[in-house]
């Protein structure tokens, strides 16, 4: 992975994350909480982080921030390497779920390009799901969908079961091939913020979808 790149989004990223978090987090309350998650598997260390804001209770404008983020223990290992950031704006259509969206993705498979959109969410005690459709305006002219589904069904007074279905696929319509989807699943328990349990991650790359799985355990906190 080229550092420069990683260094520089991964920056960008907590940078607009702070800032946005600091302007529009004083007139939201109860804040919707900020999930961090490390997987360690077999073959490398996966990151992951959602951010999500309403401007304030009643606006129709909401931000949606995620960034994926895997490393290889193996130096000599560079497929696998990978970082995806998307960063959107969201206008509701009414009280439907769904909302227009416009931002911008870094991606190191697929590069950097603004993107527009349709994005779909429901949030429950027990249920968050999310969904989003775009189009990004660069030469790729890539189409992507991603999904994060998590279900949280309630066990005792203070323990859950925690369980998530997450998947994007991005497919460059200039060329006319697959550049990077990849599936993820998780199974394990949770306890107020803290979260942990198994993780499996099936990732491709390019137009051969070659593929790079990850098997291991996870966990995360709510922050």
């Amino acid at each position: 992975m080229n550092s420069t790149f990683l260094s520089c989004s991964l920056g960008a990223f907590f940078l607009i994350a702070f800032f946005t978090s600091a302007t529009i987090v004083q007139a939201q309350a109860p804040v919707p909480p900020t999930p961090i998650e490390f997987m360690v598997g077999h073959e490398r260390l996966d990151f992951q982080l959602v951010f999500k804001r309403n401007f304030t209770p009643q606006s129709k404008f909401s931000v949606l921030a995620i960034a994926v983020f895997s490393e290889n223990y193996g130096t000599k290992k560079k497929l696998g390497d990978s970082i995806v950031i998307p960063f959107q704006v969201n206008y509701a259509l009414g009280n439907s779920g769904l909302s227009l969206a416009a931002g911008a993705e870094a991606n190191s498979s697929a590069g950097f390009g603004t993107t527009l959109g349709l994005t779909h969410s429901k949030a429950t005690k027990e249920i968050l799901a999310i969904s989003v459709l775009s189009y990004q305006l660069s030469n790729d002219q890539n189409l992507k969908f991603f999904g994060l589904y998590e279900y949280k069904p309630v066990l005792t007074e203070k323990w859950s079961l925690y369980s998530r279905l997450q998947l994007t696929y991005n497919q460059g319509m200039a060329q006319g091939f697959h550049n990077r989807s990849f599936l993820y699943l998780r199974a394990g328990l949770k306890k107020g913020p803290l979260g942990f349990g198994l993780g499996a991650n099936f990732d491709a790359y390019g137009p051969n979808k070659t593929a790079r799985d990850n098997y291991g355990l996870f966990t995360r906190w709510e922050f």
